[in-house]
């Protein structure tokens, strides 16, 4: 019988790229996706015909349990690193439906803004530089047991709790993502499309306190096949202790930026691009002020989130392949000048 993959997030910008690039590796298996409208489905469904949509969101808890049950793998990338809810749902699926001779996996996603409960904590760090740097292989356990209150960290919890002998569970902790979506609906990241956003939009280069943060960073194509990667792992019943469960924590990045460089680079890149009409001015934005210009997007330029990628390289060989974030800083801009233009 063909595995079955069970998708939240299919419209999203994660969900979709994943979804992509595994319907092209393996049209064999055999997919769900979880949509919230049939309006939102539609577009889904022309992408790829022989997909079974769910309607439903992440509060239909009923659904989430009743599909992680009959699912062989279940990735979870609709606001997956913040509803407990949806984590609490498809774990009491998973549990129900599968067993010690027949376990089910679940590849959720995390987010690398967990990394920066440090910052988070002090305002007057905002913008700091920072030494500090978390590794997935020689460290695990700084992962699974960072502080309580550190962001995401009560649904990571969720999920490391429900790993067992019959779910077997996976977090991958991406960092800045970047790249067009291939996805049917969401083509756009947030974090440096945002920044491009207010450059284009405000006229100037936003530096956040210090402006000495460091964040890493991924293409959105190289995240998509390490969710590919880790899916042909639990179909294949690939049991390695290293793959799941406690030590199943999978930074994905390709390298670090310094937000006020890729800012400065963008204001650079902008001006010669003809997309603003002088050279602009940086512009010192205090945490208050970063909110007023851009939301709270704007105060993780001045968090630091730094870590390496190695578990995925060394259970997998998995080398990211995609042009960098500073090489595609010219897509970015072009990218965002047309939706300002639309609106």
């Amino acid at each position: 019988m063909a595995p079955k993959i069970f998708v939240t997030g299919a419209t999203g910008y994660i969900g979709g790229d994943t979804l992509f690039a595994l319907c092209n590796k393996h049209p064999d298996y055999e997919y769900t996706a979880l949509v919230r409208t049939e309006q939102k489905a539609e577009p889904v469904k022309k992408a790829f015909p022989n997909i079974r949509i769910v309607l439903g969101d992440l509060d239909n808890s009923k659904v989430l349990e009743e599909e992680a049950a009959k699912a062989d793998v279940v990735l979870h990338t609709a606001d997956a690193s913040d509803h407990e809810g949806a984590a609490k749902a498809i774990a009491k699926g998973l549990a129900s439906g599968h067993s010690k001779e027949k376990p089910g996996f679940w590849l959720h996603t995390g987010g690398a803004g967990i990394l920066c409960w440090h910052t988070m904590r002090d305002d007057k760090r905002l913008g700091e530089w920072s030494e500090q740097e978390y590794n997935d292989w020689t460290k695990v356990q700084d992962l699974t047991g960072l502080p309580e209150d550190a962001f995401h960290k009560n649904v990571d919890d969720l999920v490391l709790s429900s790993g067992s002998e019959s779910v077997k569970t996976a977090i991958l902790c991406p960092p800045t993502i970047y790249g067009r979506g291939r996805g049917p609906s969401n083509s756009r990241s947030r974090q440096a499309y945002e920044l491009a956003h207010l450059i284009l939009n405000g006229q100037y280069i936003p530096i956040i306190g210090q402006g000495r943060a460091r964040w890493n960073n991924v293409h959105v194509s190289d995240l998509a096949e390490v969710f590919v990667l880790l899916t042909e792992a639990a179909v294949n019943k690939n049991m390695d202790s290293k793959l799941w469960n406690e030590q199943g924590y999978y930074l994905v990045e390709n390298g670090e930026h310094q937000w006020s460089e890729l800012a400065r680079l963008m204001g650079k890149k902008a001006y010669e691009l003809g997309l603003v009409e002088n050279q602009l001015e940086e512009k010192s934005l205090g945490k208050d002020k970063a909110i007023e210009q851009a939301g709270f997007e704007a105060v993780s330029w001045g968090f630091n989130s730094r870590g390496k990628a190695e578990r995925v390289k060394k259970l997998f060989g998995w080398e990211p392949k995609a042009p960098s974030i500073e090489d595609t800083v010219d897509e970015i801009l072009k990218d965002e000048k047309s939706r300002l233009d639309k609106k």
